[in-house]
């Protein structure tokens, strides 16, 4: 009987954790997400969505994919790779303000063999990183480099972000390997987005688990 009682708790405490998973991505289409592109020649259809269910974006001209919704205290999942030659993008976070090309947010860079970095984007936001605080002004967007040297899977392969943001932290797991973490960070929640900068890139699964 015991042995039950413990097999039950242990399945309801399972089952209670994944249904805090929330997926960002239908598989279908885009809602929930809105497009920006600076340029009225591009159809926005046509600058970010859906393809064999996975969100792909020819990444030129630049801009990005972002929530509709803004985010706190959450672990962030997503997967991404290159179907041809990788050049950048990039996963923000705390995204805010009205948007823009350089809108105001945090990002987990997709540079090729630089994903890991953080950039820190917004007049006057800071991160503390190692022992350095960085700042963002109107001409530097400061790039801190990850901790180890790059992890990420070739071209055509799929990578993976693992992204804690928890208060004025965040902590960014490139395929499982621990790479940088920020503290007191002036932004603390925001949208969610995905960009597009410079070469064809795919999404998929994403999801969001919040965490207190």
């Amino acid at each position: 009987m015991k042995a039950i009682l413990i097999s039950v708790f242990l399945f309801l405490f399972v089952s209670s954790f994944a249904q805090k998973k929330q997926s960002l991505f239908n598989g279908k289409n885009l809602k929930g997400w809105t497009i920006y592109v600076n340029d009225p020649n591009i159809s926005p259809e046509n600058f970010f969505y859906v393809k064999d269910g996975v969100i792909e974006t020819p990444g030129v001209p630049v801009g990005y994919l972002r929530t509709n919704k803004e985010y706190e205290n959450y672990q962030l999942h997503v997967e991404w790779r290159y179907p041809e030659k990788p050049i950048n993008s990039g996963v923000l976070l705390h995204v805010n303000g009205p948007d823009k090309i350089w809108v105001t947010h945090y990002q987990a860079q997709l540079k090729h063999e630089n994903a890991g970095d953080i950039v820190v984007h917004g007049v006057g936001e800071k991160a503390k990183i190692r022992d350095s605080v960085y700042v963002s002004t109107e001409t530097v967007k400061p790039v801190v480099p990850k901790l180890h040297p790059s992890n990420e899977k070739p071209a055509g392969e799929w990578n993976s972000y693992d992204i804690t943001c928890k208060g004025n932290t965040v902590e960014i797991k490139v395929n499982d390997l621990l790479q940088n973490i920020a503290t007191n960070c002036t932004l603390i929640k925001g949208g969610i987005g995905l960009q597009a900068e410079g070469s064809r890139i795919q999404f998929r699964n994403l999801w969001i688990r919040k965490i207190k």
